[in-house]
């Protein structure tokens, strides 16, 4: 019998969502505070430009890969077990990254880096899910989204700070201290649920899911510099064998990494499509912010992770209203208002963005989209925690975050992409109009095209180009980003409009 029969009221499991929600969390925070960071950190390591992009998401992308393992395992070997040595590995990597001597060295820190966090993220939400008992899950859920909320509100501001005060290789030392206490909390509170006869781990299914997942990014990623090139086709073309081979294999093997029956839900499918969403969108939106803020905006990555801080504690209590509002109700209305939310703080980028925009519309866009995204996330997970059935909590929950770590991993790319494509057209355009030869533009736009392929949030472009060229370029990539930003909140825009038609409106209809 598992421990759900534990403490029902929400203040004696208290101390057990907070040790599980600093777990989770720590996977977020620990590749975005090196991500805002990462100006300093590549220029002290000289970390070759066209490789900053990928140090930066070496780990998320591990993490993507590998989440789905990781479930399935925790119901093998023991869910507690396998999240405190995630929290132990965070802990080791994190503190050998601080002292590390070169590029080489941190990008192989970076990579064992996500192993620990698929290992943390893979379990720390099926741990709630046996832990608390249902009738309080939705709350739970909501304080556990207001802490990751909180956190990841405040860190981005405290590692600029870090930075510029100590120097970049403190910035290491963040995580190990969240992982410090979330290892205390998990092993004073936290109850080790039965676990499943041993069985194999689908290992040609996760194999599968790496191979799909990683030549997906890299061919969007290429697909920059045209989608006909081979270096852009290629990898497309094997992610799309990829993943059908991984539909044959998952179909046919008894215990399949990824259970596609789960599928034939429509509140599992949409809640699914959501995650990848709002991590889409969330990853998205916080690299074109780097770029905009730093190249447009003129701003110090200390600012730009200032952006995060305000309106943190509404979203705070937003997101605790929101999981009673769940359990109250159905997930259907709130993940519906979460995705509206969204579609909100990005139409307003692309309504209001300049290159002399006011700081508060800024805010207000990066509050509105951290709001959506955490209303969604809670609404997210109840509806796949209330399809795990005994034994397949880790399996199941797992498919939360491998979904969102994939909608974090193809964010940036494809933002990119489409910011190139529209910035193109855009100085195209402008080119066209002064009387200029598309060689002589071109010529002025390198540095700043280059700068956005292989820098993510680093100023990468001179301002006297601006002069040399006669091209308005600070306009044109304005003009692009308010695209870019257009066309993405299609996206939250008809996942709400499936959740209203696909979802239940009543709790006795929900499964």
């Amino acid at each position: 019998m598992s421990s759900t029969a534990e403490p029902r009221s929400i203040v004696a499991i208290l101390p057990i969502i907070s040790g599980l929600a600093l777990a989770f969390t720590i996977t977020a925070i620990d590749p975005l505070v090196l991500s805002l960071n990462m100006p300093q950190v590549s220029r002290a390591l000289h970390v070759p430009p066209e490789a900053v992009g990928f140090l930066g998401g070496a780990a998320t992308l591990i993490v993507a890969a590998g989440v789905l393992a990781v479930g399935s395992l925790g119901d093998t070997f023991g869910l507690k077990r396998l999240l405190m040595l995630g929290l132990v590995g965070d802990i080791v990597v994190n503190l050998l990254s601080a002292i590390s001597p070169g590029y080489t060295f941190l990008l192989v820190m970076r990579l064992l880096d996500g192993l620990a966090l698929a290992a943390v993220l893979g379990v720390s939400m099926a741990l709630l899910k046996v832990s608390v008992p249902p009738e309080r899950r939705p709350a739970a859920i909501g304080i556990f989204m207001a802490i990751d909320m909180v956190l990841c509100g405040v860190t981005p501001a405290i590692g600029g700070w870090v930075v510029e005060a100590v120097g970049w290789r403190w910035l290491f030392l963040l995580a190990p201290l969240l992982s410090l206490i979330a290892l205390g909390l998990t092993a004073r509170y936290v109850t080790e649920p039965p676990v499943l006869k041993r069985r194999g781990v689908d290992v040609v299914g996760v194999s599968l899911v790496g191979v799909t997942l990683l030549t997906l990014v890299h061919g969007v990623a290429e697909g920059e510099n045209g989608i006909s090139q081979f270096q852009a086709w290629l990898p497309l073309v094997i992610s799309a064998v990829a993943g059908v081979l991984l539909v044959l294999r998952e179909r046919r093997t008894p215990e399949p990494v990824l259970d596609l029956s789960l599928f034939r839900s429509g509140p599992f499918a949409v809640a699914a499509l959501a995650s990848l969403t709002l991590n889409f969108l969330v990853a998205g939106f916080s690299f074109t912010l780097g770029q905009f803020g730093s190249v447009i905006l003129s701003l110090p990555p200390r600012t730009i992770g200032l952006l995060f801080l305000p309106g943190t504690l509404v979203i705070a209590g937003a997101v605790i209203l929101a999981g009673r509002l769940i359990g109250k109700y159905t997930p259907r209305p709130v993940l519906i208002t979460g995705l509206l939310v969204m579609v909100a703080g990005g139409l307003l980028m692309a309504a209001t963005a300049t290159p002399t925009m006011a700081l508060w519309i800024v805010v207000l866009a990066t509050w509105l989209t951290n709001l959506g995204s955490l209303v969604t996330s809670a609404a997210v997970a109840e509806t796949v925690l209330s399809h795990a059935p005994p034994g397949k909590s880790g399996a199941v929950a797992a498919v939360q975050p491998a979904f969102g770590m994939t909608g974090y991993a193809l964010g940036p790319a494809v933002y990119l992409l489409l910011l190139n494509l529209f910035f193109r057209r855009q100085w195209l355009n402008d080119a066209d109009a002064r009387g200029m030869s598309v060689s002589e533009a071109d010529q002025a736009v390198d540095a700043t095209r280059s700068a956005m392929a292989h820098s993510p949030g680093t100023a990468g472009y001179d301002p006297n180009l601006l002069r040399q060229s006669g091209l308005d370029l600070g306009l044109d990539f304005t003009n692009g980003l308010r695209l870019t930003m257009l066309v993405v909140s299609l996206l939250p825009l008809a996942l709400a409009v499936a959740a209203y038609l696909l979802m239940p409106r009543r709790t006795g209809t929900a499964r």
